[in-house]
């Protein structure tokens, strides 16, 4: 299991700041604004607007970004417990977390400025270093060690509160520190089932990132109320929390579908492993297709679920194919999954007119393009499986966007931008 747990993979989405819409000054905000008005009518302008506005991009990229923290500080202690920290698999991980780390303090300053982006980087690198620690200790069964760990971790929640009110007061410290105790928690939860090798760490990843969509939500919504100028619309409107849900979700959906190829191909595609995987993928296209039948019916949701399914056939198609060097077989599997973008973007477009189905197929070739690229280097082995992934991943808060958008469109007085 533990051979299985070091080999999973990270699809990344990183943060290039907080320097977006709804952040700029107030001409780039005009010129955004006027720029969507002209290809809608009246309120469904104001909608469309809603899941692009400060606000609920602001919401969104810490959704995906700090979903990333916790896939990624996941795989780099499993490299650890695996390969030693010494390793080139762990520190090749360590980095792929670290540029993470600095994505967050980029999205710090852009609010904050550079000085406070530059406090928080240490800051936050120190509460991963001491999840490592209590990692090294669960594996050499280091119980005084890890109980350091712990309580190294449990004072640094308060330390980051302080960190964040000092910054902002309406993100007091202890609701702060409270906010986080699920997080270290839920990844310690990650950690001692790593180390045991227990089948259960599927379902403790997935866990510990579903506690993030809602820091995220504090953390945005103490920003906005901070800066209302800035940061147009509002985090908790409807607009606002369709567009973080379907982030989450689909920033989800790309982390487990990674993890279950590579368990695919590292176990065997009958092995237990590979099944607890490939559970922990299905539970979220369920999920996926539940937010789907919130707005369409449960009659929507129904046709989804094998629809989307079926996707990620094809992918365990052409992994298996590219495993066994069947270059007919790969071939065939990639022509499947052009004909799905197509299938996909009429399915959404017979739901709403907003969503072309042209332009729905147009938007998924990058991420199939960018899959088919990270399942070609994890079965060559050739170590930049990290890069192109992370290339993978970075589609979907844009895809989730999109989806967004056009609901809030279809919808306005359900999804209202405040």
């Amino acid at each position: 299991m533990r051979k299985l747990f070091l080999s999973l993979f990270a699809m990344m989405f990183i943060a290039t700041g907080l320097v977006v819409a709804g952040c700029g000054d107030d001409d780039d905000n005009s010129s955004s604004s006027s720029s969507t008005a002209t290809q809608t009518d009246g309120g469904t302008a104001d909608a469309a607007l809603g899941t692009e506005s400060g606000a609920a991009e602001l919401r969104a990229t810490l959704t995906s970004t700090l979903d990333e923290h916790v896939y990624l500080a996941a795989i780099a202690i499993g490299q650890g417990l695996g390969n030693g920290l010494d390793s080139g698999e762990f520190k090749a991980a360590a980095a792929t977390l670290d540029k993470n780390s600095v994505a967050l303090s980029d999205a710090i300053g852009s609010v904050y400025g550079e000085d406070a982006g530059k406090a928080f980087l240490p800051l936050w690198r120190k509460h991963i270093g001491f999840f490592v620690d209590y990692a090294k200790a669960k594996a050499t069964k280091d119980d005084a060690a890890a109980e350091k760990a712990a309580k190294d971790l449990d004072g640094y929640r308060t330390d980051f509160g302080a960190f964040l009110n000092g910054a902002n007061p309406n993100l007091p410290t202890e609701a702060v520190a409270e906010e986080l105790k699920p997080h270290v928690e839920s990844v310690f939860a990650v950690v001692r089932a790593a180390a045991t090798g227990s089948p259960k760490v599927y379902e403790r990843i997935v866990e510990a990132a579903s506690h993030m969509p809602n820091t995220a939500n504090v953390l945005a919504g103490g920003i906005v109320k901070q800066f209302p100028d800035k940061f147009s619309g509002a985090t908790d409107a409807g607009a606002s929390e369709l567009r973080a849900l379907l982030t989450d979700q689909l920033v989800g959906h790309e982390y487990l579908a990674g993890i279950a190829i590579v368990t695919g191909v590292t176990e065997g595609l009958d092995s237990g492993a590979f099944k607890a995987a490939a559970e922990a993928l299905d539970t979220n296209s369920v999920a996926l297709s539940e937010s789907i039948g919130s707005v369409y019916g449960d009659d929507a949701a129904k046709a989804f679920l094998p629809l989307w399914r079926k996707h990620i056939g094809f992918f365990v198609d052409y992994t298996k194919a590219k495993a066994e060097k069947d270059d007919a077989a790969a071939e065939k599997a990639a022509e499947e999954l052009d004909g799905y973008r197509t299938d996909f973007g009429a399915f959404l477009e017979g739901a709403n007119p907003n969503l072309p189905a042209d332009a729905v197929a147009e938007a998924l070739k990058p991420h199939v393009e960018a899959t088919f690229a990270a399942i070609d280097s994890v079965v060559a082995g050739d170590g930049k499986a990290f890069d192109l992934l992370q290339t993978a991943a970075s589609h979907m808060p844009m895809i989730a966007n999109t989806l967004a958008g056009g609901i809030a469109k279809q919808f306005p007085d359900k999804f209202p931008a405040s």
